[in-house]
This record gives structure tokens, sequence and C-alpha cells, in this order.
């Protein structure tokens, strides 16, 4: 979700809630282009958290510290003389742009009073924290952009401050609706990118959100609008516009399978089959939002070696194994020379010497064959020739079949392996998927270095009937989890055919599992599986005491002989996670 200038609207409001009258009693600059506000208020003391971090811009109030670098930078020195104990007077947002103007009353060494600005761009790549008196000349900015850098605006001291206008675009609060009219019914591109292009502050999903409530499709030509159609759009930009005016904003998270995929400060009406959580103000969602973006993206960070060293393996063994199996192929042929060679043993009296080869029937199939043969050599030895290619096939073969099945089995170990990365939450799992690599040899423990202790446990779930449902995160949790913690009576899940976790639900004695839990125990094994993107997956079940591990098997490998199967959609919203 874009931090589009709707969002940007709604934290205004919060700030001026709360931050109006309060004074700046610390300045940090925790990164290079990060800055930690503490305003001391009626109500008590707030901190400001402002990030102009190019992947990340942000602005919201937060109740976390964070530890200020021994030597502070010189941006955060020149505002900590400026503003420190200077009092905040007003926050404002220009038309619906994504930026944030702190206004801020200071006296200088003099005791005059001082009015000086710190705005806040919130533009990806283009972001930015900058400090202007109250003509709007810049004193500094955290990020210094010379001419050399852009040709549209340089961000230098002494520098003048204006917003570029580089996408021409109007200030949705003050569109009529003659203009709206016009504007979207002269656009030739689809409706949904006519408003967000036309139009400050407005991101492509919210565009979406505004045709969806009018109940137009998006995807449309905007000249192909009817009149109805573009009123309709009208009436709920109109609406749209009039709540935020208002400061009538009700944010939330749109959750999909327990992970945030949109966040706005309105109920997206777009996604009203999905779940969408409240929250109390748009602080603390972008706070939620973020943090979870984060972990995600950390523990994928954290993750890549593993990943690399997986990967490597898995392509190193499908190729070995394609080799094997192109081998395996050149060895079907063994039994031509066997039947060869016993043919020229039963009519090698009738071949002429010198010959370069014979025909004879095959009296396996009782048709004839030509078999080519060495003019130099006697039947009785080209017989023998043929045997020995033969029986060097032959064990060829045995050899091969035993080793393709040995690279399969590393095959399907590497791709659960890679399955249990996919779903890694904490760094505590890491080190499981780590340990596991070093017990089947991909990474080299270090000299003396003892087994780590393992504190990652398997999720825990609770279906709609009140049943414990399990699901281990690794191999090593899957073998546990089956064979250490389940009873006999417990029930095992599993996807079938492709790389997953083993998934438990506990028995009941005297009790009979209601069908639900059986649905809701497949769910969760079709989406903790590498076939997790399919619209159904194929679950195989069983109970527990059906399930066996053969001796020597990879960690997660299990054999089981009868079982129940379904296909099921992997959706596990709606399942409560402990």
């Amino acid at each position: 979700m874009a931090f589009d200038g709707i969002t940007i609207a709604n934290v205004v409001k919060e700030l001026q809630d709360t931050l109006i009258g309060g004074r700046i009693a610390k300045i940090v600059q925790p990164e290079p282009d990060e800055l930690l506000l503490t305003v001391k208020c009626e109500e008590g003391q707030r901190r400001l958290f402002l990030s102009a971090d190019a992947s990340l811009p942000l602005i919201y109030l937060t109740d976390v510290s964070k530890t200020a670098p021994l030597t502070a930078p010189a941006f955060c020195m020149l505002l900590r003389k400026h503003l420190q104990n200077g009092r905040i007077t007003a926050v404002t947002q220009p038309a619906l742009e994504r930026i944030v103007h702190i206004h801020i009353e200071h006296f200088n060494e003099m005791g005059d009073l001082c009015r000086k600005k710190l705005i806040v761009e919130i533009m990806g790549k283009h972001s930015n924290i900058i400090f202007c008196d109250d003509r709007d000349v810049i004193i500094d900015s955290i990020k210094r952009v010379s001419g050399a850098v852009s040709s549209v605006r340089e961000v230098l001291p002494g520098k003048p401050y204006f917003i570029a206008d580089t996408a021409h675009k109007q200030d949705p609060l003050s569109a009529r609706r003659e203009d709206f009219i016009s504007r979207i019914g002269a656009a030739s591109m689809p409706v949904f990118k006519a408003i967000y292009t036309s139009y400050t502050g407005l991101s492509p999903i919210m565009a979406q959100e505004l045709c969806y409530r009018a109940g137009v499709d998006g995807e449309r030509p905007a000249a192909a609008l009817s009149e109805e159609d573009t009123e309709k759009l009208w009436e709920a930009f109109a609406a749209l516009m009039q709540a935020v005016e208002k400061g009538d904003f009700a944010p939330h998270i749109v959750y999909e399978n327990k992970k945030p995929v949109e966040f706005a400060a309105f109920p997206l009406r777009i996604y009203e089959n999905g779940e969408q959580k409240p929250y109390a103000s748009i602080s603390l969602l972008l706070e939620h939002y973020y943090a979870e973006k984060n972990a995600l993206s950390r523990i994928r960070q954290k993750s890549a070696d593993l990943r690399k060293i997986v990967q490597t393996a898995l392509e190193r063994n499908v190729k070995k194994y394609d080799l094997q199996l192109q081998k395996l192929e050149d060895t079907q042929k063994r039994e031509d020379y066997r039947i060869c060679g016993e043919l020229l043993h039963a009519y090698g009296y009738e071949i002429e010497p010198g010959v370069s080869s014979c025909e004879v029937q095959n009296y396996y199939t009782g048709e004839p064959v030509v078999i080519p043969l060495e003019p130099e050599l006697t039947p009785a030895e080209n017989a023998k020739k043929y045997f020995e290619k033969y029986g060097k096939l032959k064990r060829t073969h045995e050899a091969l079949v035993k080793l393709t099945e040995e690279v399969k089995a590393e095959i399907a170990h590497l791709k659960s392996v890679s399955a249990a990365l996919d779903i890694a939450v904490g760094e505590e799992d890491l080190l499981q998927i780590r340990e596991e690599l070093m017990e089947s040899g991909y990474i080299r423990r270090k000299g003396g270095a003892k087994k780590v202790r393992i504190t990652s446990r398997p999720f825990h779930y609770i279906s709609s009937d009140g049943y414990d449902i399990y699901v281990g995160k690794n191999n090593l949790q899957n073998d546990e989890l089956t064979f250490k913690f389940a009873t006999g009576g417990d029930w095992w899940f599993h996807a079938k055919g492709c790389a997953g976790s083993h998934v438990i639900a506990k028995a009941r004695a005297g009790e009979e599992m209601p069908d639900s839990t059986f649905e809701e125990a497949a769910r969760l094994a079709a989406y903790y599986s590498a076939g997790r993107q399919q619209d159904k997956v194929e679950v195989d079940y069983i109970q527990k005491k059906h399930v066996k591990k053969p001796a020597g098997a990879k960690p997660g490998f299990v054999v089981y002989y009868t079982n129940f199967s379904m296909a099921i959609a992997p959706d596990i919203s709606g399942i409560r996670q402990l």
C-alpha cells in the first residue's frame, strides 16, 4: 500500500490533536535518514518518528525509544540549536500532498521569538526532512540535493523551498464536479488510472476503491463511461474528500492468510470479503503494519545465506538426477545384448567365418533378428563380447537405480528445507534449519562448536470445534511432532506429493473428531506446503499410528500405505492461532 496523501491527512489530523502546544524536549538522529522527536504535551510525553528512508519513508507517533549515536550528526545538532524546547504551533498538509509541515516557535539567543518549519516529504526515493525559516528559505536538510542530482529542485542551505509540480496534478479537496467529469471523461486510460494521475494524494488502490464504491469497473477506458457512471464516480469521490476534510478517519489493515497486505485510512470495501482489523489511531496502524512487514523482510534477509546453500545444492542434485536418468535409459538395451549372446551360442555353428553380421531367428519372439559381428572373431568370441556388454550394463543399471533413489530423496529433502525457509517467522526457526543443514553435511560445523539450544516451537492452532492442531515449521520439528509428541490415535496430515509441514490434530479420548476440524487441519497442511499457491491442494490424512519412518531416512521423511485424501483450498483465514 502506498503511503498516500489520504494516509498523510490522517497522520496530520492525529498530530494536530496530540502535539499542538507541546514542547520539543529531545531530538535524536538514530539513523542517517531518521529523526525521533520527544514532545512534552499536556497529556504526557509523546515521541514523533520521522524517516526519509528511500525504501520506507514514515511519519507516526510511537512509544518506542531509539538509541542515539555517541556523536550526534550535524543536522541533529543544528535542530537542537534551533528547536530544543521549541513549541509546536501547527501541523499542516499542503493540498493533499505527501508532505507534512510542522510549525515551531522558539526563542533565539537574543530572546526574540522566531518561527521555523520542519518539512517532512514522504515521496519514495525523493523523501526528505527539510528545515526552513519563516520565509521558506532552507536552513538545512537531512539529505542535501544539488543541481547535479536533480535538475528540478535543489535542496541546499540558502535555497528557497518549494514543492516541485512535475506531475501537474490537481488538489482533490478543491475539485469541482464539472472539472472532475471533464478530466476523467477526456482521459485515454483506464478509469482508476485517470483518477490517481489527475489528483494528488490518491494511490492506485484508493482509485480502485473509489471505482468499487461507485459500482464502476476501474479497468474500463475512462472515455467509455456513461454519464450515469461518471456521476456515480463523482459522488463517491466527493464523499471521500468530504470525509477527509472532516477528519472522519477509520484506519484498517487488510489481512490475507494472517499476513498484512494493505492498509488505509478508511475500510477498503474492495476487500470486503477479506479480514480487516480496525485501529484506534493511524500511528498504531503504521507501527504494527511496518513492524510485521519489516519482520518478514528481516527474516528473508537473514535466511539469504541458507537459501543460497539450499538452492545451490538443489540445482546440483537436479542436474545429477537428470544425467543419471539419461544413463539409466541407456542401460535399457542390456537385454538386447544378452539375447544376442544367447542366439550366437544357439546358432553359431551355422554362421560362416569372417562375416560382419548374421540373421537368425529370435526364439523368444519368433521373429528374425540381424546381429552385428566382428569379422575377426569367432561366433563364440562374439557371443562372449555381447555377454560382457550385458554384464557391464546390468551392473551399471543396478548401481544407477540405487543412486537415483538416493538423489531423488536428497532433492525431496532439499525442497522440504526450502519450504521450511518460506514459513520461518523468527531467527530461532532459522537456527533449527541451519542445524538440520549441518547434520546433513551442507554446512560445516565450526571446530568444537556445540549444538545450539533450539527454542523454536511448532505453530499451534485451535480448530473451530476447540481441537488443538500443531504444524511443524521444519523437518526436525516434523519428526519430533509426529514421532515424539503425537499419540497413535491423533490424526496426521500432509500435502500429497510435495514438500510441506506435518500437521497433527490431537484426538480426544472417547470423542469422534468433527469434519470441520479435519477440514481445518487439511487447510493448514495445504497452506504450509510448497503447493500453497494452487487453488486446491490434495492432502493425505491418516491416524498417526499408521505413519512410519524408515531406518536411515532423511529428516521429515515418512511412509504410509493406507490413507484418506481430500482436495482443499490452502486458505487458513478464520483458524485461530495461539
